[in-house]
């Protein structure tokens, strides 16, 4: 038996008003690196990376699951309330818990919801940040489902999201891998992948943000699974080049869960993710 080095703690946060009791992982030192997981799940999908010595000799890995999300609590009196993520209280969220962690400027790296806060972010706060990892990301995406099945009384949320992001998953991904990506969304509490996906599909658009993106000051780099049919290569390209200086990169034989579903095939690409951000750092400096 091995014991990890990944560490998990508690902290109560403020968010726009309400305090919130938020679970945070962290792993390795050095330069911070704020990692957002997937609509629906938690910080599990990260934990690969964080046990990944060659990432964490030179990298601290921060984790945490959002509020409603793994094992960071809904806020007092949710049982009287819907939960519909938006971007402002998703932006407050990130904000409020790089405050309370007292993180200077870190890279935040952000996969599909986390990656549209990503760009959300790059552009209205790029001072609060280093460089961004926008992770199967793109300026806007519509529902290609109903996000209304999520929350029938005849049908059990948890399985029902599973089946639907089963398809995003790349044929390559490990079997153990893919079920371990699957389970957190059977487990996820109900009415919270509805939510996420509310914001996700009907939220704020960046499509008039994205010329805002200062990658001279902030850098900015996409990556997007071959196989993820969500957000395609296409839409993340397309985006790439709404933003003048960003990169993108198409992960062969990843789909939408990368650091989930296939942590040894995302782990170059993540490495190289975070020397650009590094290169481009110095180059601007």
């Amino acid at each position: 038996m091995s014991i990890e080095p990944i560490t998990g703690r508690y902290a109560t946060v403020q968010i726009e008003g309400r305090p919130q009791r938020i679970y945070f992982e962290e792993a390795g030192s050095g330069r911070p690196v704020l990692c957002l997981h997937t609509a629906g799940a938690d910080t599990r999908q990260w934990r690969h990376l964080m046990n990944d010595a060659a990432v964490t000799r030179s990298h601290r890995l921060i984790a945490f699951d959002m509020p409603w999300h793994g094992k960071s609590l809904p806020p007092e009196g949710f049982e009287r309330e819907e939960y519909l993520l938006t971007t402002g209280t998703y932006i407050a969220t990130v904000l409020a818990v790089c405050e309370t962690l007292g993180l200077e400027r870190p890279v935040l790296a952000g996969c599909s919801m986390g990656g549209r806060i990503a760009l959300q972010l790059a552009a209205l706060h790029p001072e609060r940040f280093s460089g961004f990892i926008a992770i199967e990301a793109s300026d806007f995406q519509p529902a290609w489902y109903d996000i209304d099945w999520f929350d029938r009384p005849d049908a059990h949320g948890g399985q029902m999201g599973a089946a639907l992001v089963s398809a995003n998953i790349s044929p390559y991904a490990p079997e153990t891998e893919r079920w371990n990506t699957l389970w957190m969304f059977m487990a996820s509490g109900p009415g919270v992948f509805r939510g996420d996906l509310s914001f996700y599909t009907r939220d704020d658009s960046l499509t008039g943000r994205l010329d805002r993106i200062d990658t001279a000051r902030t850098p900015v780099h996409l990556l997007v699974g071959a196989y993820d049919l969500t957000c395609t290569p296409a839409d993340a390209e397309r985006t790439a080049a709404a933003i003048p200086g960003a990169t993108c990169t198409v992960m062969d034989e990843l789909g939408h869960f990368p650091m989930s579903e296939h942590p040894e095939g995302f782990r170059p690409f993540f490495i190289d993710a975070l020397a650009r951000m590094t290169a481009e750092r110095e180059a601007v400096a």
